[in-house]
């Protein structure tokens, strides 16, 4: 059975958000970029356009709000500094206008993911990626092994949000490895 299809907005067109971008219309996923900044999102845009080339750039949607680039996302990946008013800030907003089936995502090495989710009414999908400096870097696909990405998962966390981000990060190329969220385990 072929996987299914992943529609994925990125809140965040800086380097992150723009290379997360490349790699997902690279696996044929849909995406849709966004930035407050309407000079991000241009920049993102035009090296998206000499990135990608034809074949793949149809994949790729820009938008101006953040409403307009979760409407139709399954899954949501914010881009925003890993601080912990910026991510509730964006947490609260993805909650109030994504469909209820969108899954949450946050690159996070300082924040508990358990902390995150408990501000949302869906506090099973939202999961933590500890991205490293190497993911900055392209996929090297002549390496022995692929890169591991952490995906940090709560005790409330969905199988179905845990199966769509793993699903993900493989299409990628990466080597997703669940772990649990340090900051709620050592409260067990």
């Amino acid at each position: 059975m072929p996987p299914l299809p992943i529609t994925v907005a990125i809140i965040g067109a800086g380097p992150l958000g723009r290379r997360l971008a490349f790699h997902a219309a690279r696996a044929g996923l849909r995406v849709t970029l966004e930035d407050v900044m309407p000079t991000n999102l241009r920049h993102a845009e035009e090296a998206l356009r000499q990135q990608l080339g034809p074949e793949a750039m149809p994949l790729v949607s820009f938008a101006a709000t953040v409403e307009d680039a979760v409407r139709l996302a399954d899954l949501a990946i914010d881009c925003v500094p890993d601080e912990l008013e910026s991510k509730l800030e964006i947490f609260c907003l993805l909650d109030r206008m994504a469909p209820p089936r969108t899954v949450f995502a946050t690159p996070t090495t300082n924040l508990s993911i358990a902390d995150l989710a408990s501000c949302t009414y869906r506090a099973g999908q939202c999961i933590g990626i500890a991205i490293q400096a190497e993911f900055l870097s392209p996929i090297n696909s002549s390496a022995q092994q692929p890169i591991r990405i952490p995906i940090r998962v709560t005790s409330k966390t969905t199988p179905e949000a845990q199966a769509l981000v793993v699903d993900f990060w493989e299409r990628l190329g990466y080597q997703p490895a669940v772990e649990f969220d340090a900051a709620e385990a050592q409260l067990r």
